[in-house]
């Protein structure tokens, strides 16, 4: 979708209502509610995190949503595809988290980004985070610089892929625990997005299509 286009259809985005948990729900591995439950305790000690969902237009104005690929590491987000993001640090609000982070691991200029939209926190059973979720634009193509320490690769998705419902899968995946299970999953770029990262960008694409 030709980024102008993109733009001018998401005009009011800012007060539409959010789609929320029912929304994240369809992307959810089948354990999750269960492993939720067992942590009740847990989630009072959460920590708190941010990422950020960044549209903006490529080289020939259409529209991209970036995302990335983890290295491989001892840790329970190894090799798994996500959005720039990281944990909360002092005396700074979630909404700087989240654009500090794009900044240090994609090389996203802070004031080239506008925050359209706080979308709904979600836990994170495996490594007890709050992850808090920002939707923004970039009317400009960003520079792209990945972080080597923590980045493998930079996923630049199109729109129309995010959009496009043949890309929602059901797939086979290891986890955390090293067990398998069957998941629902996007295939984004010959990636598979799982997990959080899918259950945040359900709701987005929820709410893309009740603005458009």
């Amino acid at each position: 979708m030709n980024f102008n286009t993109f733009v001018k259809s998401i005009e009011g985005i800012e007060n539409a209502p959010l789609p929320a948990e029912a929304s994240q729900f369809k992307m959810s591995p089948p354990y999750r509610a269960d492993l939720v439950s067992k942590q009740k305790e847990l989630i009072k000690t959460a920590k708190k995190s941010a990422v950020l969902a960044l549209f903006y237009p490529d080289e020939t104005n259409e529209t991209h949503i970036i995302l990335i690929l983890r290295k491989t590491y001892k840790g329970v987000h190894s090799a798994q595809v996500g959005f720039p993001g990281g944990k909360l640090e002092a005396n700074e609000t979630l909404e700087e988290a989240a654009l500090r982070e794009a900044n240090e691991e994609v090389g996203v200029a802070i004031d080239t980004v506008t925050v359209l939209k706080e979308m709904t926190q979600i836990y994170i059973p495996p490594s007890n985070f709050f992850v808090q979720p920002y939707m923004g634009i970039s009317n400009i193509t960003p520079k792209f610089v990945k972080q080597d320490a923590e980045v493998e690769a930079l996923l630049e998705v199109k729109l129309s892929d995010f959009l496009n419902e043949d890309n929602v899968v059901t797939k086979t995946v290891t986890t955390a625990k090293n067990i398998k299970v069957e998941v629902p999953a996007y295939n984004l770029n010959n990636h598979l997005v799982w997990g959080a990262t899918a259950m945040m960008l359900s709701e987005i694409k929820d709410l893309l299509k009740t603005v458009h």
